[in-house]
């Protein structure tokens, strides 16, 4: 192989290795900081790149999707001197690749520990029901103050979530018999209420069977004393019609003498049948009406 062949290959290898440096390709959703002779040039998005080979250098890419790192469980001291243990949970993303590598050192360990902090000074204004109770307010205030500290930092902060609020074994076990007492009265409330709720309706049925019945007893009434009534009022019209007809048959001489003395000696019985009559006096008129009874007899032979 001649020098002049061996040179060629020497220059092909160098131009390919230099067009390889020169050209780069940056992914969807990365970015790239380019550095030109130890300082910073320009970041590189996505696409074909172009560089100058032995003058420019490429850092690592960065990814620009939304990441989530979950922090191990960090104890905590609420206003209420109670210890909880506390596990979280952040979701960020890089917006400023320049900034996210010059302005912090390791942005995952600086969003830890900002977080550590952050989370002691909110609990330790709360006291530990409160802890318990208002996650969402606190994963809100937690969100805004790391959200402030990382924008510097070129990192926005998307979410904050507490995944875990761990007090004692000892206040969990407090908590646990807290709760249990509460279920068991607020079963005692509801077993009285229904008892309370039956006796009442028990009683406004009593009520109304004793208003049914008593108007039931008024009506009867009602109708036996009109029924009376209209008894008496019939018997009084049969008697007058009785009279009546007695005088119309004296009046046209049907009846004789002797049928108005039986009549009469059939009523001194009724006469006399009463409580208030003790002694009862025969009239004077007593034997004439036997004597006309007896006038109208038919005589023997």
């Amino acid at each position: 192989m001649s020098p002049a062949l061996i040179a060629l290959i020497a220059v092909a290898v160098v131009t390919l290795l230099l067009l390889s440096r020169a050209v780069r390709i940056v992914p969807q959703a990365r970015a790239g900081i380019v550095e030109r002779l130890g300082r910073y040039q320009r970041t590189l998005n996505p696409g074909l790149n172009l560089l100058i080979p032995l003058v420019d250098r490429l850092l690592p890419l960065l990814d620009m999707r939304e990441q989530v790192v979950s922090f191990p469980p960090q104890a905590v001291i609420t206003s209420d001197n109670v210890g909880v243990s506390i596990d979280t949970v952040v979701y960020y993303r890089v917006v400023d690749a320049r900034a996210t590598t010059y302005e912090v050192a390791q942005p995952i360990q600086a969003i830890e520990q900002l977080t550590v902090t952050t989370l002691r000074n909110l609990i330790g204004g709360l006291d530990l029901e409160q802890a318990l109770t208002s996650r969402d307010e606190i994963n809100d205030r937690l969100r805004t103050a790391l959200d402030e500290a990382t924008g510097p930092w070129g990192i926005r902060i998307g979410r904050v979530e507490l995944k875990a609020i761990d007090p004692p074994p000892t206040i969990q076990e407090a908590m646990e018999k807290q709760m249990r007492a509460e279920r068991d009265k607020r079963a005692m409330i509801l077993q009285a209420q229904g008892a309370r709720e039956s006796a009442i309706l028990t009683a406004e049925g009593e009520k109304a069977s004793a208003i049914l019945t008593a108007e039931g007893q008024r009506e009867s009434a009602i109708l036996t004393a009109q029924g009376d009534k209209e008894a008496e009022v019939l018997r009084a019209e049969g008697e007058a019609q009785a009279i009546d007809n007695v005088f119309t048959s004296l009046r046209t001489g049907e009846v004789s003498e002797g049928i108005l003395s039986y009549l009469y000696l059939e009523m001194l019985p009724q006469l006399a049948d009463g409580e208030a009559n003790k002694i009862f006096i025969i009239p004077s008129e007593f034997n004439q009406a036997l004597a006309r009874i007896g006038d109208v007899l038919p005589k023997k032979d």
